[in-house]
């Protein structure tokens, strides 16, 4: 049984950030599941809270990055989700993705605290996603593994089929939605075995478009969203350049 969390460090990159939740009045302009889910632990515990994820890094980032930084800073419970960005380029070595990550898990375990790990999401209607199916497949089996292996907590994101339906994900369709982000913290929050009221929240309404409609919406999401991330791709440069962590320096948030 899960005891009192007095500290909670979120790792990882735009899925843990929170892009795609959008909030002005935040850090980085977002709000995102993790800030969720540490409101509910402020309002058990008094947890306080870090989150130095940032959109666009890889594994090796991620874990360069921000994995002694959560270490220094004794937490009960660390969340991690790393290794899509990866998964996205033409090339990768998974196992040796697996390998850096499996130590990264190693070392969050041993300082103590509970660890949550993420499969990746399924992509069952998603064309765009569908072509690297396998590649995530792999990527999951392997995160099953190296869970097993430390003791570690999995979040089953390739068994959530809520996230089939477009309303949870952004119009770029790379990112969760409002409603997607708050979905996730229910579910995290669930798998942690704690009570809680945030509601189940219903999706976004995406109008039905006909064919010819359907394929302009497309081209406009190719030309809007597709393109310039393939071209940061090419050029080396990350949507998370310039950008800080959020919430560098634990606190209770709410």
């Amino acid at each position: 049984m899960l005891g009192m969390i007095k500290r909670y460090v979120a790792l990882g990159d735009s899925f843990t950030e929170g892009v795609g939740d959008v909030d002005p009045t935040r850090p980085n302009g977002v709000r995102g599941w993790a800030d969720r889910v540490a409101e509910v632990l402020g309002g058990c515990w008094g947890t306080e809270y870090a989150n130095l994820a940032i959109r666009g890094r890889k594994l090796g980032q991620v874990i360069d990055e921000q994995v002694q930084p959560a270490l220094d800073l004794g937490p009960d419970l660390v969340t991690i989700y790393a290794g899509a960005n990866d998964i996205l380029r033409p090339s990768v070595d998974i196992d040796d993705l697996m390998t850096r990550y499996d130590e990264a898990i190693g070392a969050l375990r041993s300082g103590g605290a509970t660890v949550l790990v993420w499969s990746a999401f399924g992509a069952r209607k998603s064309k765009f996603y569908g072509l690297l199916r396998g590649r995530f497949a792999y990527y999951n089996e392997c995160v099953r593994e190296l869970v097993d292996n430390h003791g570690a907590t999995l979040v089953d994101y390739w068994r959530m089929d809520e996230y089939n339906d477009w309303g949870y994900w952004d119009v770029d369709r790379l990112h969760m939605s409002t409603p997607g982000h708050a979905l996730m913290a229910t579910k995290v929050l669930d798998r942690l075995g704690l009570g809680h009221d945030l509601p189940t929240p219903e999706p976004l309404k995406r109008p039905i478009l006909s064919v010819a409609e359907q394929r302009s919406a497309n081209l406009a999401w190719t030309r809007e969203h597709l393109g310039p991330w393939v071209k940061r791709r090419l050029t080396g440069t990350s949507s998370g350049d310039g950008l800080s962590p959020r919430y560098p320096t634990p606190q209770i948030i709410g």
